[in-house]
């Protein structure tokens, strides 16, 4: 069973040294373009749910 768990760790670890990480800048572009959609969606789901409740409150006058 550790033998196992032994080759395991070194397959784990021979993997992640051909990963290509992404240097700072491409971090930085992906975080925010990651950050203005969240808030595209968040005031696109706001506007929604603010029109929802006005259609539903018109309805139960």
């Amino acid at each position: 069973m550790a033998h196992k768990v032994g080759s395991f760790l070194h397959a784990v670890n021979n993997e992640m040294k051909r990963v290509s990480w992404p240097n700072k800048s491409q971090i930085v572009k992906s975080t925010i373009i990651v950050l203005v959609s969240l808030v595209v969606f968040a005031i696109i789901i706001g506007g929604m749910d603010i029109l929802f409740f006005q259609i539903v409150k018109v309805f139960l006058r």
